[in-house]
């Protein structure tokens, strides 16, 4: 029975007082079928071209001057959170995505990362980039300070965007279905209809947030190098 409204978010199924929830994480892996491993086939196909047509991109977004196979950890991360918001929308599946204990573990060491390498081995780059060009002398110290806020909130921004669209499916979705058991044959038709057309808009959510993380993760690290 629910305590509370968010308590569809706790993980609290476990054995021998171990939280066995974030074992979803892993679990698109599993339901991977056996057939997509085998050349040519159209799982494989399918798959390829996605990640093809997104290597491209992001090869485009952290351009010349990136390291050869520098998309790969895009790439991957996109995969994951892909699987675990897909998950997330059927029954009785652990949503990891939805907790900032997830999100900020995704974002924070790439964040910090792209920070280290960029004040590391681009520190003139680093300051250049704390004060846009063309700004008046008397603003500087202005656009210094908010550029700086605006860079260190980012993996911050990045967390919570994932993790509250999220929640915010799944939270409407359990309202009204604890609505259902006090409504009419009538209304019920009509809940099941509108709970379909929530699980399309949340599957469209699934696809698009795994993508923003990616892009803007992309986007972070071009303005390290470039």
């Amino acid at each position: 029975m629910m305590t509370n409204l968010f308590s569809v978010f706790d993980p609290s199924t476990s054995i021998f007082n171990l939280s066995i929830n974030w074992i979803s994480t892993i679990l698109g892996i599993f339901l991977i079928p056996s057939s997509f491993w085998f050349m040519p086939t159209r799982y494989n196909i399918m798959w390829n071209s996605i990640l093809m047509t997104l290597h491209k991109e992001f090869k485009t977004l952290l351009g010349p001057q990136s390291h050869s196979g520098s998309t790969l950890i895009f790439i991957s991360l996109f995969s994951l959170i892909l699987f675990n918001n897909f998950l997330g929308l059927f029954p009785y599946i652990f949503t990891s995505s939805s907790h900032l204990s997830l999100t900020l573990t995704f974002a924070l060491p790439l964040w910090l990362c792209f920070m280290m390498f960029g004040w590391i081995n681009h520190t003139q780059h680093m300051f250049a980039h704390l004060v846009p060009q063309g700004t008046p002398g008397i603003l500087m110290p202005f656009m210094v300070c908010i550029e700086t806020i605006s860079n260190i909130i980012r993996p911050g921004t990045l967390a919570v965007r994932l993790a509250a669209n999220m929640i915010a499916g799944h939270l409407l979705l359990t309202l009204l279905g604890n609505t259902g058991s006090s409504l009419t044959f009538l209304m019920i038709y009509l809940l099941i209809l509108g709970q379909i057309a929530l699980l399309v808009l949340e599957s469209a959510v699934a696809i698009i947030q795994s993508y923003v993380f990616a892009v803007l993760s992309t986007l972070y690290s071009s303005e390290v190098i470039s």
